[in-house]
Formats: structure tokens, sequence, C-alpha cells
């Protein structure tokens, strides 16, 4: 049978005595309806409401949840029960409350969610041998990072982490541990890899149908922009320094995005996604579709991504290329043309400029 998680918005005047009760209220009618409450999580703060709940279908999870108490939830979408564990640490109640006549359990389901990627910089200076190498030296130092700030790994590669923190400020110390120790990885032993670290908020059900869909949608694309830094939202950095009493957030390593900032980012990954297939795209297009002139767009992205427009598209373009040849499933001409580059000249040309390395050569050398 399916398990559901349910996103109740909850009044000012709710608290979380009152979602123990309708939680309890739930629990003595739910086999009318084939359901089985597992857990909930309550957020006096934010004023939302979380249940997990094994059901036949979400209509029955709507009738139970009327009749029982009339609060029918605001969204409901299916979910995996690991994935919930990884993000969220469990999914049922904690020990501690299941003994109780009322089990109350004033615990949100916000989550800071982390992406880390590594990137090589270049190839010239390494086989696909020692790059393994580097790779799991770095994810070990990675790990122990993460279990020291009591993050949980929702999804790992040699390249990527996806993690989860119940604590801003874990999250936001680790990143940094995790930050310092790779350069002074990368300065010991002469390696080029470079560390991109995305910071993001929020809550396990929105209007998307995956479980903190758009916040790790966010974070994704934080890690994606600014090379070798650490992006973290507006609102990460506001917990940060009231969770900190009011201490600054104040590093070379952060680059801390506003509200203003987050908006462009979200609408220039969403259209570069729409449109970077196509090989007449180009930072004309970008100011047009984004409501910018030419030079508002430049100075708005060399401030946020280092990048003048062309050059964020060519780079995007040539990460993606990356990906197709590591799969080893087209040819060099496919794969340029899959990737809006206009001739397989041009793209084997930036590819050796970006990564030292004619692409050709990159299948011998690096692709299984």
């Amino acid at each position: 049978m399916p398990i559901y998680m349910d996103r109740h918005d909850i009044p000012e005047e709710i608290t979380a005595v009152h979602v123990a009760q309708m939680h309890r209220e739930d629990l003595k009618i739910e086999h009318l309806y084939g359901c089985k409450g597992m857990t909930y999580w309550c957020d006096e703060k934010r004023r939302t409401a979380f249940c997990l709940i094994q059901a036949p279908n979400k209509k029955a999870i709507q009738d139970m949840h009327n009749h029982a108490h009339g609060e029918v939830p605001h969204r409901i979408i299916e979910v995996e029960p690991s994935i919930v564990e990884s993000f969220l640490g469990r999914i049922e109640d904690p020990e501690k409350s299941q003994k109780t006549e009322l089990n109350i359990i004033n615990d949100p389901a916000f989550r800071i969610i982390m992406v880390i990627g590594l990137r090589k910089l270049s190839f010239k200076t390494m086989d696909s041998n020692g790059m393994n190498r580097e790779l799991l030296n770095y994810s070990k130092s990675i790990l122990q990072s993460i279990e020291k700030f009591l993050g949980r790994v929702f999804k790992q590669k040699s390249d990527h982490f996806l993690l989860s923190f119940n604590s801003v400020t874990n999250a936001v110390l680790c990143a940094q541990e995790i930050y310092a120790n790779s350069r002074a990885t990368s300065k010991d032993f002469n390696t080029d890899f470079q560390f991109n670290i995305g910071l993001h908020a929020g809550v396990p059900v929105t209007e998307n149908d995956g479980i903190f869909e758009d916040t790790i949608k966010m974070a994704e694309r934080f890690s994606e922009m600014t090379n070798g830094k650490i992006v973290i939202s507006q609102e990460v950095r506001e917990l940060y320094e009231s969770e900190n009493l009011n201490v600054k957030l104040d590093c070379d390593n952060i680059k801390s995005l506003n509200v203003g900032d987050e908006k462009f980012v979200k609408l220039l990954m969403d259209y570069t996604e729409k449109e970077w297939t196509n090989a007449a795209f180009n930072s004309d297009d970008f100011s047009k579709n984004m409501g910018y002139s030419k030079s508002q767009l430049y100075r708005k992205m060399i401030g946020l991504t280092g990048k003048s427009p062309n050059s964020f598209i060519r780079d995007y373009r040539l990460g993606k290329a990356l990906q197709l040849l590591n799969k080893n499933a087209n040819n060099i001409s496919e794969t340029a043309f899959r990737t809006g580059f206009n001739s397989p000249a041009y793209f084997s040309k930036c590819f050796m400029d970006n990564f030292g390395i004619l692409p050709s050569e990159y299948i011998k050398s690096y692709v299984a």
C-alpha cells in the first residue's frame, strides 16, 4: 500500500498540543478508511504540520481527516519511506513519545538542504586512476565532516552529495569545514578539484510532487552557479545569525544571496534549462526574455556567477557535454549538436580551452 505525506497550514491559534489531539483522533478511526498513521511533524513557528500515512489513495486520507476533526490537508504527495527517513530522520513516532497518553511531537519538518559538487578543472594533470583516488580521498573527508555535524546523506556519488541537516548552524559549519579541507588538500597535493556548495532551506511538501523538490532544486542551482564558493540563501543566513546571537556570517568563501538574487537565479536557470540545446540561443536571448538590458544582465551575472552571459552558456553546455561523454552514449559529433554547439570543431576547441584536453582524448583516457 502506498505511503503519503500531507501538509496542513495551521492557523495561529493551533498549537502542537492541538495537532497531537487531531493525530489521536485520526488514529481512532483510521481503520474505517484503510489508513495507518505512521507519524507527524508540527512546526508552530512556520504554522505547518505534516502527516505520514499509509493509505490506499489520497481521497482516503482526506476522508479520514474530515471525519476525525475536519482539518483537510492542503496538499498530499506520495513518498518513499526511505527517502522520508533520509531527509527527516524518522518514519515513525519518536520513542519517547510512543508511550504517552497524548503524543505531542513539536518537531518541525523544516530542513537545510546542502548540495556539494566536485569539478575537475583540468584533465591534463591526472589519469583516470589518479582522479578516482583523489575523489575517494575527498569523499572520505566529506563523510567525516557530515558525521561530525550530524548531517544525513540522501544521495552520494563520487563527485556529488545531497545532504539534509536539522540545524542551520551545523549545516553552515559543515560546509565551511568541507571547503577548508578541500583547499588544504588541493594545496598539499597540487590537485585541481573545485568544490561548489549550495545551501537552501524549506519544508517537504510544497506545490511540487517530490519531497523537498523545490528546496533541492535551488540548492543544486546554487552549487552550480558560482565556482569555488559556498552559496547560501537569505533565509539560511538569517537563521544562522539568529541562532548565533546575531554574529554576522561574513566570510570570503560564502556568497549570501538576497531575495532578489534568488529570484534572478530561478529565472536564469529556468530559461537556461529550457533553451540550452538550441544552437541559436545566446546572450541576446537572455536579455530579451529576462527583461534586462544587456548591460544590466552583464553586471548581474558577473556579480552572481563571475561569468559573462556568453561564458555562462558555454560552460553550462560543456558541463552537459561532459555528462554525455561520461555515459559513453554518443560520439563527439552527436554530443556537440545535442549540447547546442554549431559544429564538432568548435565544440572540440571549447572543450580543449576549458578542460585542457580534446574530447577524443578525454574519451580514451577517462571513459570506461
